[in-house]
């Protein structure tokens, strides 16, 4: 068996939600050019309350190295206005780890989050959430 030594993804805006489709494992090289990615993407909502939906494909589970960039960027995603997290967790064997960072990750940022089966679920409660906390601001 052969594994993809980097993983790949795609970032898009689509209303007040940015979305992220990620596929396999998430080392070091592939941290840093999301981070780069990230950085650019955020810059399209820095004046409105927003929401990240991302949805990891296959074993998606983080060097330690890309924990700690993940964590920067969310920081830095979070001075940008985004306000909440939706991870869904989908076609994994490391589900329970998979969680287990995203939860050290945006507990270490004090950052709403939800981590989801499917899409649709997790979609629905973000665009919810980000409504609702847009209408508070």
């Amino acid at each position: 068996m052969q594994l993809a030594e980097h993983g790949k993804y795609t970032i898009k805006p689509h209303g007040n939600i940015l979305v992220v489709d990620a596929h396999g494992p998430f080392n070091d090289v592939t941290a840093a050019d999301y981070v780069q990615e990230m950085y650019d993407a955020c810059e399209k909502f820095s004046d409105k309350a927003w929401g990240l939906l991302v949805t990891f494909y296959g074993n998606s589970v983080f060097t330690p190295e890309a924990e700690k960039a993940l964590v920067e960027v969310t920081r830095y995603r979070m001075k940008r206005g985004m306000i909440a997290n939706a991870s869904v967790i989908m076609e994994s064997s490391s589900a329970d780890i998979q969680q287990m960072q995203l939860r050290r990750i945006y507990q270490a940022c004090n950052l709403t989050f939800h981590v989801f089966s499917d899409v649709g679920s997790a979609r629905n409660w973000l665009e919810s959430f980000v409504l609702e906390q847009s209408k508070a601001m």
